[in-house]
Order: structure tokens, then sequence, then C-alpha cells
């Protein structure tokens, strides 16, 4: 037995501190518990407190989604299995991560060694542990129900890095065709073409004017080649830096979500998002206000983001989140009435992970529909473009071809 200090909220609402015997962290949560109080906060006696601790320096690192869904099933395994959770950080901190991951895990382990509450020392990785992740984790660990907090965030990671995917591969495939296809005209217009250009000056004969375009179009290309592909280069980096901004992710999003091949399924994407965060902030007992905001920043479009913070507003004047949201044309009718349903009946928190599963399997579909309806499109487009070359440097074949028949 050891001597262990805690921070409690009791059953009236009051902030408790003080002291009791337990055989570790685990077993003084249940004591806790059993005497109807919610820790805060459960520390070995004598560690630093959060009080006197230093604020935790952010630092930024990366880790794949799939590093992170794996640390939380782990961590949701051994804290299930009753293992306390230092015993568990250090059981994770043990090789066999990826570097990122593993200084994520040892910086939460030594935050957490010196008395910090489990949320406050992963918010010290910010780019690792979002603000989702950490709210969720502090109300596990107020609740007692960690293990369950960590098992729903693990499945959210999941499906939220299966969206992502899908849409990724529906955005990229034709950026992909479309840079390769570039690539063969530019070899085309460089090393092809000027061997038609000799043979047409020995002929000596006028050339059309479709012939004539494209050799001038080559000649170009062969002087200023580095001029369009550093003009491109040049375009999307001050593109993406605009977007990095405030009025640009505006603009663009605006522009994005209004798209008619792109924008169906750029919304899609964002109700899956926000359907499954507020299902599962709300479902772990966070604050209707606090879910609403986080879940309106994982959203992944400005649009759909202000009209989450608007809706906050009227939500914390005591009125139904539904309201502000079936004014939106961004917000289709089932959704809202879902939500509405769920307000009735008091478990939004349900209805949400029906949203959410409804939509997406509905963004699944679109980025399949998406890429089978641009496929033929491109290709089209890009057999055009060939076609039209090699018309045009058969012309003068076909002509010489013509005068000599006629001679």
């Amino acid at each position: 037995m050891g001597a262990y200090e805690f921070q409690a909220k009791a059953a009236d609402g009051r902030t408790v501190r003080g002291e009791l015997e337990a055989a570790n962290e685990t077993e003084a949560r249940i004591k806790l518990r059993a005497q109807k109080m919610i820790p805060l906060a459960v520390t070995p006696k004598g560690t630093v407190t959060r009080r006197n601790a230093q604020p935790l320096r952010k630092r930024k690192i990366k880790v794949a989604a799939k590093d992170l869904q794996i640390f939380t099933r782990q961590f949701a395994v051994l804290v299930g299995s009753g293992v306390p959770i230092l015993q568990s950080l250090e059981a994770m901190a043990v090789g066999g991560r990826t570097q990122g991951m593993q200084v994520a895990v040892q910086g939460v382990l030594d935050a957490v060694s010196k008395g910090r509450p489990l949320a406050e020392a992963m918010s010290q990785f910010p780019s690792v542990f979002d603000r989702l992740y950490t709210n969720l984790v502090r109300a596990g660990e107020e609740g007692g129900v960690l293990e369950v907090v960590l098992n729903r965030l693990a499945e959210y990671i999941e499906k939220a890095a299966k969206i992502k995917g899908k849409v990724v591969g529906a955005l990229w495939y034709p950026a992909g065709i479309i840079a390769v296809a570039a690539l063969v005209i530019t070899g085309i217009m460089i090393f092809v073409i000027p061997s038609f250009v000799k043979m047409f000056k020995q002929s000596g004969q006028e050339l059309p004017w479709l012939t004539q375009m494209v050799v001038d179009m080559s000649n170009w290309f062969q002087g200023y080649w580095y001029i369009l592909f550093g003009g491109i280069i040049g375009v999307f980096f001050v593109l993406k830096s605009y977007y990095e901004t405030d009025d640009g992710r505006q603009f663009f999003d605006q522009v994005f979500i209004d798209t008619p091949l792109f924008g169906t399924l750029i919304q899609k994407t964002a109700i899956a998002r926000v359907a499954r965060t507020l299902s599962t902030l709300l479902g772990a007992g966070v604050r209707i206000i606090d879910a609403i905001e986080i879940a309106g920043s994982t959203s992944g479009n400005y649009v759909i983001e202000k009209l989450l913070i608007d809706a906050k507003d009227v939500v914390s004047r005591g009125r139904s989140l539904a309201e502000p949201l079936q004014k939106s044309k961004y917000f289709p009718t089932m959704v809202t009435q879902m939500i509405a349903i769920g307000e009735a009946t008091g478990n939004m928190d349900t209805m949400l992970s029906k949203v959410a599963d409804f939509y997406e399997d509905e963004v699944e579909a679109a980025a399949a529909a998406l890429t089978s309806m641009i496929e033929p499109i491109l290709m089209v487009f890009l057999g055009g473009v060939i076609a039209v070359i090699v018309i045009a440097m058969y012309l003068p074949v076909f002509n010489l071809a013509g005068a000599i028949s006629g001679g």
C-alpha cells in the first residue's frame, strides 16, 4: 500500500483534494468513485503536482494515423486489464514503434511520471494528440472510463483514416493521369516533333496552319520549357501559401465545396467527419459546446467549420443545434432531422453515429463514382490532344503525297 494524492469532483460539484492509501493508481481511482467522486488527478505522494509544475512545451512531430491507432488500441487493452496508466506507458515506451511515436510516448510518460494528468501530458504533442484526442482522454480520466474512451478513439482514427484514403485516392487519380500525360506530351514536343520538322524543311513545302501551330509550340517548349515548369511549381507554392492564410482557406474551401464534380464528395466527407466527431465526443461526456467547436475544427472545410461556430453560439443561448443547421444548404435535411430527433430523445450521440455510418458509405460510393466519371473524360480529352498532334504532323505528308500523285 502507498499514499496517493488526489484531486476529485464531489457529487455537489466541489473540487476536493486529499490523500488516500491504495495499492496502485487504479485502486485509488476505484476508491474515489466508490465515494461518489470523479477523479481528476491521482498521483503518488511526493510527485510534482499540476499546480507547481511548469507549463509543458509544445513539440511538433509527425506520426502516421496507423501508428496512433495501434498505440491507442494497445493502451486501451492495458488500461482495461487493470494496469495503471504509468505502467501502461512504460510498457509501450519499450521499442518497436516508429521514431515519432516513440518520442511522443516517452514524452507523455515523462510528464505523467511527474504528476501530470494524462490529457495534459498528451497536449504537449498537438500534432499527434489533437484537441479531439486530449478532450476525450480528459473526459475518460474524469469519468473513470478511460478504456472505453480509448477504444472509441481507436475506432474513430481507423474510420477517419479510411475516409481520408478514399478521398485522397479519388483526388489524386485524375491528378496522376494529367501529370503523366503532361510529361508524355512534353516529350513529344521536345524530342519527336523536331524530327518531323527536319523532314518538312527538306521537302520545301509550306506547312498547313495546324502543323505550323504545333511546330511553333514545339519550338517554344524546347526554348522555354524551364519557364513552363518553373511557373507551374511557382504557382503551386503561391496558391499553397495563400491557402494557409485565413482569407485563402475561406476562399478556396468555398470554391471547393461548390465545385460541381468534387463539391459533393467534399461536403459528404465533412459531414461524415463532423457526425463521427460529435458522436464520439458526446458519447464520452464532453460538453456539447466544446464538442461542436472541436467537430468544426476537424471538418476539413472552412464553410462547414463556420456554420458550426455559428451554431455553437446559438446552442450556448439554450436553443437547438438542428435549428441553425436547417438553414444551410450544406447540411441535408436527413442530417438535421436526425440531430433534432437525437436532441428530443437525449440520444444525439447514437443518432450522429448512424449519420456518420451512412455518410462514410456515401463518401466511399461518391469517390468511386467520381473516379469512374473522370476517367473517360480525361481519356477523351488527352486522346484528343494526342490526335491533334498526330494529324498536324501527318498533314504535310498527305499534302506531299497528293502533290506527287497529281503531278
